[in-house]
């Protein structure tokens, strides 16, 4: 089965789609996600090239792209260096995150359907990609590397 034109994304508390619904404009996607730049190889010092990124992805009503906004917040080093407290990285992340959430208006948390689409940030990508394999098609988000299938209910795998 091909994928959707329109891929539905499922709301799940407490897990990796836990920040998507919708808000007085359309729809939303958010995430913390860590990533490496699109060529990076790991004999390259990995430490210093994995970043940690606050996404918002947003779209209208019928699941269009509208923009992205995408903020490093710092490395893996830098949070090795720093892993607990008000300074950390993965902490700033998450105020950042809250932030952005809160600048939605009207904002509720459910689950979404929107179109595949691609932004390159620091070079690297970020969107919901169509790939294909041995003849099976799927939608996965990246840099989250969530993985949207058949039967197109909504639900993951990674």
């Amino acid at each position: 089965m091909a994928v959707p034109e329109v891929v539905p994304i499922a709301y799940t508390p407490k897990h990796r789609t836990e920040s998507i619904g919708r808000y007085a404009d359309g729809q939303f996607l958010a995430s913390i996600t860590y990533a490496f730049p699109q060529g990076f190889r790991l004999d390259q010092g990995w430490e210093e090239h994995k970043r940690l990124y606050t996404v918002l992805h947003t779209f209208d009503a019928e699941g269009r792209y509208r923009d992205s906004e995408i903020w490093c917040a710092g490395t893996w080093a830098q949070q090795l260096r720093n892993p607990d407290g008000d300074g950390s990285v993965l902490q700033s992340a998450r105020i950042h995150l809250a932030k952005l959430l809160r600048s939605l208006p009207r904002r509720s948390y459910t689950d979404i359907a929107i179109r595949p689409f691609q932004v390159t940030v620091e070079g690297v990508l970020f969107g919901l990609v169509i790939r294909e394999d041995e003849g099976e098609s799927w939608a996965e988000l990246y840099p989250d590397r969530l993985a949207f299938a058949e039967p197109w209910d909504g639900t993951y795998d990674t």
